[in-house]
């Protein structure tokens, strides 16, 4: 089979496809023939080998030659001991923590974290929901504690969790303020957001406004800079905790006033996650929720993807997608 292989650190040209051997399935695993995968916005930085991301991906080589966080497919055979899923089922699978998803195959243990993807999307549009969908669900429910009625803002509001965020957070039946560049004012607007801010033309921190929940998607923010838009009682939430965050989190760790908040999405048990992905298939096949999707590449393109998503200015989803 067809895989996307970084043996090393560097710049996008460390990524190549090559042939490697098909995996087959252990007694518990499902084996995913591969439809769609996705560069999301932290690829450049484990490819790169960051300082903090050699912590989780090993110190002076990636510690899985395949990338690939998230993905969707098809089950091509099962193991004797399978009872979740049968061959022919359409999933999706949140990997983050074993790579691989940038592949015409991969084998998964049925517990692991997979569901059922919804039906009325395809592979392409399915394959952002375990990376942006999920990381916005647990940033707002369970970081952030929202709920129904709340004044909401979202930083960052047309990228791959922000606008998964946007749409959740109205689901929660907040009010939402989101913040975006003035080529996605109108794609933010439809995906429900109540009040659209042009971070070009105003700042959002100068409007006066306050607000229960601010959630900054893209780390572009900071709590500093945002306490003063916080109601008496209000969250602050970051994807991208930087250090001056972590020590603010310590400092209002028991707080009943003022708060940062995080958690960490790729961390959390395969058994959430599945759960999760299921919770959002239902979401999904309601109407709740859609998929922004920016670009597609072959897998022969991977470099330019990398490139790409690493400007900073995709919104939604960057998929690939195997010959």
């Amino acid at each position: 089979m067809k895989a996307i292989v970084a043996t090393r650190y560097g710049s996008p040209d460390v990524l190549e496809v090559r042939d490697v051997e098909k995996p087959t399935p252990q007694a518990n695993e499902v084996l995913v023939k591969i439809h769609a995968s996705a560069v999301v916005a932290t690829d450049p930085g484990f490819r790169q080998g960051d300082m903090v991301t050699r912590l989780f991906n090993g110190i002076t080589k990636p510690k899985h030659a395949i990338p690939g966080d998230v993905l969707a497919g098809e089950i091509e055979a099962v193991g004797k001991d399978v009872t979740k899923f049968k061959i022919g089922d359409r999933v999706y699978a949140a990997c983050a923590m074993t790579q691989g998803g940038q592949a015409e195959y991969i084998c998964m243990p049925q517990d692991g974290p997979l569901a059922i993807m919804p039906a009325n999307m395809n592979y392409v549009e399915a394959v952002g929901v375990p990376d942006g969908a999920l990381g916005a669900l647990n940033f707002l429910r369970d970081a952030a504690k929202i709920q129904r009625g709340q004044q909401v803002l979202i930083n960052g509001a047309s990228g791959s969790v922000g606008s998964y965020a946007v749409q959740l957070a109205k689901y929660f039946g907040a009010h939402v303020t989101a913040v975006c560049s003035t080529t996605n004012v109108e794609l933010v607007k439809s995906l429900g957001a109540d009040v659209v801010i042009d971070y070009t033309r105003e700042n959002f921190t100068k409007r006066g406004e306050t607000y229960d929940l601010i959630f900054d998607a893209v780390g572009k923010s900071s709590f500093s800079r945002c306490k003063n838009l916080l109601k008496e009682t209000g969250t602050y939430v970051t994807s991208v905790p930087a250090p001056d965050f972590l020590f603010q989190l310590l400092l209002t760790r028991n707080s009943r006033g003022k708060k940062a908040r995080f958690v960490a999405p790729g961390l959390r048990a395969s058994e959430q996650k599945a759960q999760d992905l299921a919770f959002l298939t239902e979401l999904i096949e309601a109407g709740h929720l859609k998929s922004v999707i920016d670009r597609c590449y072959p897998m022969e393109q991977i470099r330019d993807a990398h490139r790409y998503v690493a400007a900073g200015h995709k919104k939604g989803n960057v998929v690939i997608v195997p010959a």
